[in-house]
């Protein structure tokens, strides 16, 4: 690729879209609900419960039901990985991470149909509502 002026005002362009994002309300909520994750010790108790119990889940998962306390172990995980789940940081961390994504999926998908109305956007998103199918299917939004 041949670096042109053009080149280096995208990039410019980009960098202010980047500075704009970071600044805005959805992604410092993100940011902040990441803090009081790594900065709560009762998450964090959680949160190492949760390794502890997967670790211990891994070591006999190659082995299933033939392991002896193989249920235990897989039934120890789901409870850790729902006491995780439900804490109040972890959740409203989701729901902002959530939120993001969206942010990001919808600028993409408009950078793309400013291009060309062909190009199909992976939004990783099932829920990508606002975009329509691509030919017909549902692998790719476009």
């Amino acid at each position: 690729m041949i670096f042109t002026e053009e080149v280096f005002e995208i990039e410019d362009c980009v960098q202010e879209l980047c500075d704009k994002i970071m600044a805005s309300s959805v992604a410092n909520d993100h940011l902040n609900y990441r803090y009081l994750i790594a900065n709560t010790p009762a998450t964090q108790q959680k949160e190492q419960a949760f390794i502890k119990a997967r670790e211990a889940y891994e070591r006999v998962e190659a082995y299933g039901k033939f392991a002896p306390d193989y249920t235990e172990k897989r039934r120890k995980l789901r409870q850790e990985k729902r006491q995780l789940d439900m804490d109040e940081h972890v959740s409203a961390f989701r729901i902002s991470e959530r939120e993001l994504q969206e942010v990001l999926d919808r600028i993409s998908y408009d950078i793309a149909q400013k291009v060309s109305v062909n190009i199909k956007i992976d939004a990783g998103n099932p829920f990508f509502e606002f975009a329509t199918k691509g030919c017909g299917g549902s692998c790719s939004v476009g």
